[in-house]
């Protein structure tokens, strides 16, 4: 069996953040402890070859970024916040995207290791489940995870269940009985599948039977002509869209006004992100807003905390606060009787 930092660590007798920094910044660790670590290593056959250079003295300074795309606003915020905080401290970044691809993450990981990065913060399809970060996690280098919400490894996030959950009430506090989710493919976004988890639970409690998911190319600039035509006719189409991040919210508000539907007249829509540039639309984009810069912020301290062994919360996930941008792309819709339904559901402010 392949041997991990927690073997090296209990073999040394130290902790796993002693040996990481022994790994990651070794001028941060006493000689007597540094010389432990590399004995137990050594005992243990635990020699991943950059981290090795490393425990010889040798930093590069260079923190690995792995995006899905710097298409979507979201991650060039976050992109951003890091930068801001790296350029302050004297790193460098080497950025590579992946286009939710799960070759192109392994290609982009491999990568960036083999130019000795002393760090990863990224963003993947999956992080529970996830081959390429059990290596990591073997081979002892430090990462932390943007936007993956989980509770299994080191991340920085919103909620995305109870912020799906908290935006679809606000659809339902305005008269929608028919909401319908759309998403990118839910195999390739963990984040996807957990809103779409919180959709579900809000029109459960509501009583409402939750539809399928409306899987749609993450990479789509243009709604098909099929699915625009079961969104836009037929007596039973939804009167408000869920989206699961705000480009997609843009492509079908695009996608209506040429079918010549109406928002929020004819729809409603509610995004999620909560991207600056949806506030400029008309009508403005009414979102689940997340702080993507901050979460950016958040994943390069955590990670230079970790490097520097100084991370002292023992929890490995840190959670963000999100919020429901109020929009004009909600309205609410007549009751049988001919009334305006009352936002009777408390939402965030």
């Amino acid at each position: 069996m392949t041997p991990t930092i927690k073997d090296v660590a209990a073999y040394a007798g130290f902790s796993i953040a002693t040996v990481s920094r022994a790994i990651n910044a070794p001028h941060t660790v006493n000689p007597v402890t540094l010389e432990k670590v590399r004995q137990a290593i050594n005992a243990l056959g635990f020699r991943p070859s950059p981290l090795g250079r490393q425990l010889r003295g040798e930093r590069t300074r260079l923190i690995g970024v792995v995006l899905p795309t710097l298409a979507n606003p979201v991650f060039a915020e976050c992109l951003q916040g890091i930068d801001e905080l790296a350029a302050a401290e004297g790193y460098r970044l080497m950025l590579m995207t992946t286009q939710y691809d799960a070759d192109r993450e392994r290609h982009a990981i491999e990568t960036l290791r083999a130019q000795r990065v002393e760090g990863l913060i990224l963003t993947v399809a999956d992080a529970d489940t996830h081959p390429l970060l059990d290596e990591l996690d073997q081979a002892g280098l430090t990462y932390v995870l943007m936007h993956n919400d989980t509770v299994r490894r080191p991340s920085v996030s919103v909620d995305n269940r109870q912020a799906a959950y908290d935006g679809v009430r606000t659809l339902i506090a305005h008269g929608h009985r028919r909401i319908l989710m759309l998403a990118g493919t839910l195999a390739a976004s963990d984040r996807a599948r957990l809103r779409y988890a919180g959709y579900s639970q809000a029109m459960q409690q509501a009583g409402l039977e939750p539809a399928p998911a409306l899987e749609i190319d993450f990479n789509a600039d243009e709604l098909v002509p099929s699915v625009l035509a079961h969104l836009a006719h037929g007596a039973s189409r939804p009167t408000a869209l869920f989206c699961s991040n705000d480009l997609l919210a843009m492509v079908v508000m695009r996608g209506l006004r040429r079918a010549q539907l109406d928002i929020p007249r004819d729809m409603s829509i509610l995004g999620f992100d909560g991207l600056a540039m949806g506030e400029l639309l008309s009508p403005p984009l009414a979102s689940v807003s997340a702080p993507n810069r901050e979460i950016g912020c958040a994943a390069w301290r955590r990670l230079v905390a970790y490097l520097d062994g100084t991370y002292a919360d023992a929890s490995l996930s840190q959670t963000l606060p999100h919020r429901i941008r109020e929009g004009a792309t909600i309205a609410a819709i007549p009751d049988a009787s001919g009334g305006r339904f009352m936002n009777t559901i408390r939402t965030p402010a």
